[in-house]
């Protein structure tokens, strides 16, 4: 008798075992994980905090449509303070946990490091702001995607405003050091050497996280510039240009995506008017824009942050890719994320052989009472 129930409770949890594998109830192999990686604490918070809400919008919408393939996507958040050092155990843990492919990180050079270790895994890693150009040009990393474009064309906007429009001939330009803000600044001084109009009369890194700028500030001042040209975030640039306005230096301040974020005009105050900045073009009157906004107020109870569209379009590519792939395959996802197109809040997209999204560009903006406008 004791055998009988033994071999029948046997018999038992093989067949509980075995509806759970047909049912998906509780297998992490039945769900599609996703990946959020980027800088959910610390000074660049504000930057990172906007992808995951837009991560769990998007994938809030599609689980109640059933999923993709039938499956339930899952949430995988890691913060990496856009520190490549972090970035590194961040990319390590979410491969330990399973993922599928990756959206973020959110800093370039949090990015490049963590590249590296999807690469070797087969694992997609798209990005909604990382715009360093040797992400997707250098060709060491066909893992890599993004839904921005790269630094060299928002160098190259900038450029051509301050010498088209503001008509600066002399300029200083500035950096953080970093692979995003040198990266840029490089580009840009390339730029302006190559053109007979201007003389860059300054080129001089910074080092991030500093009390105190005023011996940048007054080389600045020395060297006359009529503009400065700033590649790096927001912590350094609003100290640089608060530094500036208080010795009413009135030399245009034009910066990058790094800096068009409402956190920089928090902390710069009143000196934060009629700063210039790049960054994604305003798709405010796209419908899907619309809707994804107004999800996030409803959802949040605040306007979303920088890049929350960027990382709705690359959530949704991401997803729509494995839906057309019809599995996590890394070959399958890449193929369908270069020929399947989808509508997102940029706009209708797809990606180049290199990872970068098609018909996606940068517009110049200026902080105008105590607001970023877009200048048309």
């Amino acid at each position: 008798m004791k055998n009988y129930l033994g071999k029948a409770c046997i018999a038992v949890i093989v067949l509980v075992c075995s509806m759970f594998m047909v049912s998906g109830v509780g297998l992490a192999t039945d769900t599609i994980k996703l990946g959020v990686a980027g800088a959910h604490s610390g000074d660049l918070a504000s930057y990172g905090i906007p992808s995951v809400k837009a991560a769990e919008l998007v994938v809030k919408d599609i689980n109640a449509r059933g999923g993709i393939l039938g499956r339930q996507v899952v949430l995988l958040v890691e913060d990496d303070v856009c520190k490549p050092e972090v970035a590194t155990n961040t990319a390590t843990k979410l491969l330990s946990q399973g993922v599928d492919v990756v959206m973020g990180h959110i800093c370039s050079g949090a990015t490049k490091t963590a590249l590296g270790i999807y690469k070797a895994e087969n694992i997609i890693c798209m990005s909604p702001s990382a715009t360093n150009p040797p992400l997707t040009q250098s060709g060491d990393y066909p893992n890599f995607y993004r839904t921005i474009a790269s630094d060299d064309a928002q160098a190259r906007l900038e450029v051509d405003y301050a010498l088209n429009v503001l008509k600066a001939k002399k300029i200083a330009v500035l950096h953080d050091k970093g692979d995003y803000g040198k990266g840029l600044a490089e580009f840009a001084k390339g730029f302006l050497e190559k053109d007979p109009r201007s003389t860059v009369v300054l080129y001089e890194g910074v080092t991030p996280g500093a009390v105190d700028y005023s011996a940048v500030v007054q080389k600045i001042s020395r060297s006359e510039a009529d503009a400065v040209i700033f590649g790096g975030y927001h912590p350094e640039a609003s100290k640089i240009i608060m530094q500036m306005r208080k010795k009413r230096m009135d030399t245009a301040f034009i910066s990058d995506d790094g800096v068009k974020d409402d956190t920089f005009i928090k902390v710069a105050g009143k000196y934060a008017e009629g700063v210039y900045a790049t960054g994604p073009r305003d798709t405010s009157k796209n419908p899907l824009a619309i809707a994804a906004t107004e999800a996030h107020k409803k959802a949040y109870g605040s306007d979303p942050g920088a890049f929350f569209l960027n990382a709705y379009a690359a959530t949704q590519a991401l997803l729509n890719a494995i839906e057309k792939a019809g599995s996590t395959d890394y070959q399958k996802v890449s193929q369908a994320l270069k020929t399947e197109y989808v509508e997102t809040p940029l706009g209708r997209i797809k990606f180049d052989d290199r990872g970068d999204a098609i018909g996606i560009g940068f517009s110049i903006y200026q902080v105008r009472d105590g607001v970023y406008v877009e200048v048309k």
